[in-house]
């Protein structure tokens, strides 16, 4: 069974992405790659990817570790871009929705329910979020807006590596990006002084009726000694269909807090 700290984290970190199985998608396989360009060219090319659609659904697999610790769940997962994040188990008896101002689930195995905002998760991952940085994550794009600084660009390991010319004073941040379709490869973001790491890699990419969106998806969170990983993989997908978002947390449930 999901845990309370199990759902919300691999919510956030679904911010981990496999999406297989769908008549109209195909997993991108590597093309030519290209090292020439400068990180203006580069940023520009990774902003031409950002996908553009209302609606998306799919069945949702995620595996989740915490020390020796393993579990897997698959879940019903939907989203309306930049208004709702959707998730629900089986017969809904877990149920969660995120909006720009509001993180909500109720679970009905033991008629409880969390109502709040982003701190929980913010403290859990080590770095400030809100709900377009979540979206980001799920959807393959950066953290931060890329073009909001000055980055410099160098190649490491078969991909680029970007990184602010004046890095941050709480934290670091890299970026690789894909030489081939410039989608971000991993984003890292360390703070030393806390011993904290977050790493989020995009295995693979897919295209779902001309979507380039992430296809396998792998986030580790350390913590000191402490390490978390979450995996998903996202099943049977579709874009653009007429969504209902059901979310009402029934009476007599008793508010935890986290």
């Amino acid at each position: 069974m999901l845990t309370y700290k199990t759902y919300l984290s691999v919510l956030f970190l679904s911010i981990t992405l496999a999406l297989t199985g769908c008549k109209s998608s195909k997993t991108i396989s590597e093309g030519d790659k290209n090292f020439r360009l400068s990180a203006k060219q580069l940023i520009k090319e990774n902003a031409r990817k950002s996908p553009d659609f209302k609606t998306l659904q799919s069945k949702l697999k995620i595996t989740y570790s915490e020390g020796e610790k393993r579990h897997s769940h698959t879940v019903s997962y939907r989203m309306q871009k930049d208004e709702v994040l959707w998730m629900s188990a089986t017969f809904g008896v877990i149920r969660a929705k995120i909006t720009p101002k509001t993180v909500a689930f109720y679970n009905k195995l033991d008629n409880t329910y969390f109502e709040g905002d982003f701190e929980y998760f913010s403290k859990l991952l080590g770095t400030d979020l809100n709900f377009e940085r979540v979206q980001n994550i799920i959807l393959g794009e950066a953290l931060f807006n890329l073009k909001d600084e000055s980055y410099k660009v160098s190649v490491h390991e078969g991909s680029y590596l970007l990184q602010p010319k004046n890095q941050r004073t709480l934290f670091e941040i890299f970026f690789l990006l894909n030489p081939s379709h410039y989608k971000v490869k991993s984003q890292q973001l360390s703070q030393i002084t806390e011993q904290r790491h977050l790493q989020i890699d995009y295995l693979t990419h897919q295209e779902v009726d001309t979507q380039v969106l992430p296809e396998h998806i792998k986030v580790i969170a350390v913590e000191g000694t402490d390490e978390m990983i979450a995996e998903l993989e996202f099943k049977s997908v579709s874009l653009n269909e007429d969504l209902r978002f059901p979310f009402k947390i029934p009476s007599g449930f008793k508010k935890i807090e986290l």
